[in-house]
C-alpha cells in the first residue's frame, strides 16, 4: 500500500494544479492530511477573501475514499516527543508544526509529500521533495 502525507503547502498546490503532487497524490491508495494541516488551512482561508469557496474545495478533497484526516493521538505524541528531541540534539530546530507532520508520517508510514527542505532534518522520515 502507497501511503503519502501532504504538508499545507501540497495541498495548496495541489489544489492549484501542480502536475507533480496531483500525480503523485493519484498513484497511493491513501492520502493522508493531518488535523494539524487542516487547521493551518482553516487560519488561511479565514485570513483571506475566499473562505467558503477555499472550505468548500477543501471538502471536497477530504470527502474522497483514499483521503483520510489523521486525528493527533497518543502514538503521534510520542513520536512528536522523539522527533523534537533528536532535532534538539542536532540543533536543527523546525517550525512545531512540521514536528508534528515528520511525527504522524513516521507514526504511519506515510511518505511526507512537502515543498520545505527543512524536513531532511528529521532522521529516518519518509521525505518526497519537489526535484531541483
Amino acid at each position: 500500500m502507497t501511503a503519502i502525507l501532504l504538508d499545507t503547502n501540497a495541498i495548496v498546490a495541489l489544489f492549484k494544479g501542480d502536475a507533480s503532487i496531483l500525480e503523485m497524490a493519484a498513484r497511493a491508495d491513501c492520502v493522508y492530511v493531518s488535523a494539524i494541516t487542516v487547521g493551518e488551512l482553516e487560519a488561511g482561508f479565514r485570513g483571506g477573501s475566499r473562505y467558503a469557496e477555499n472550505l468548500a474545495i477543501l471538502n471536497r478533497f477530504l470527502s474522497k475514499p483514499t483521503v483520510a484526516v489523521l486525528p493527533v493521538g497518543r502514538e503521534t505524541g510520542e513520536c512528536f516527543g522523539r522527533v523534537k528531541d533528536a532535532l534538539r540534539r542536532k540543533g536543527s530546530p523546525i517550525p512545531i508544526n512540521d514536528v508534528w507532520l515528520a511525527a504522524q508520517s513516521m507514526e504511519t508510514g506515510a511518505v511526507l509529500v512537502s515543498y520545505d527542505r527543512h524536513f531532511e532534518a528529521v532522521a529516518g522520515l519518509r521525505l518526497w521533495t519537489r526535484p531541483q
